[in-house]
This record gives structure tokens, C-alpha cells and sequence, in this order.
């Protein structure tokens, strides 16, 4: 694909790396949760949300063998999410961003190109006449 900035990358210091410098480990699990939150974002307009934030913690499991290689098991991402009711039942939008964050994991193409496990622990809230444009 060949697009974005140039980035200056290093092994983990544990592995004689630089630290302060971007892992390929950290690339790959902010590329899973910013595709989910691209797709979130995506999908809360097709559901008609007014999303007023969204920020997201993301951390990568990974598990060493006996032989020293190294896999990710699990990438777990925690969005705050905070949508407008808009008037309407805080339930009913609740529910509607729940939808919309399971449609934006089944249709992020870096979650579904992993064998890792995605685990999506959203916090969700939902706020009355919030400005959003």
C-alpha cells in the first residue's frame, strides 16, 4: 500500500533496541486499533450516531515459546466512547453504538488479516445536548 510518513523504527531495547523509538510490536497494535476506531467512525455515521469522542488504550499480549519465538495472543483495545442522545433513549443509543463497534471489528481489514484475538472492552457514555459539529 506505500503511503504515510516516514518513521524511524527499533527493535525493543530488550532485544538491542533503542528505547523511545517506535517497535514494529507497537506499529502493529496501533494499526489494529486505529482501523477499529477508523471503522467505528465509519460505521457511527451509517448508524446515524452523534459521536462526540472517542479515544482508545490499546495493549498486545504476547506469548514466548521455548524455542524464543514470539507470538501476539490477544490485542485488547478500551475505547472511551461519548455519544450524543440527541434526544433520544439513552438505552436505545447505548445499544446502537454497541452495534456500531461490532460492525466496525467485523469490518476493519487489519483486525481481520491477525490471528491474534481482538478483545474490545468499550466504556460507553452517553451525554444529553452535547455539540457536535
Amino acid at each position: 500500500m506505500g503511503n504515510g510518513p516516514d518513521m524511524d523504527f527499533s527493535a525493543p531495547p530488550d532485544s538491542q533496541g533503542h528505547p523511545g523509538v517506535l517497535t514494529p510490536e507497537d506499529a502493529f497494535v496501533a494499526a489494529a486499533n486505529t482501523c477499529v476506531m477508523m471503522m467505528f467512525i465509519w460505521a457511527a455515521e451509517r448508524f446515524r450516531l452523534e459521536l462526540v469522542s472517542y479515544e482508545c488504550r490499546a495493549e498486545g499480549t504476547k506469548r514466548v515459546e521455548l524455542d524464543r519465538t514470539e507470538t501476539f495472543t490477544h490485542i485488547r483495545l478500551w475505547p472511551e466512547i461519548r455519544v450524543n442522545a440527541a434526544g433520544e433513549s439513552p438505552d436505545v443509543v447505548e445499544a446502537r453504538t454497541r452495534r456500531a463497534l461490532s460492525a466496525a471489528q467485523k469490518y476493519s481489514l487489519v483486525a481481520n488479516s491477525v490471528k491474534s484475538e481482538i478483545l474490545i472492552q468499550p466504556t460507553i457514555r452517553i451525554v444529553q445536548d452535547v455539540t457536535t459539529k
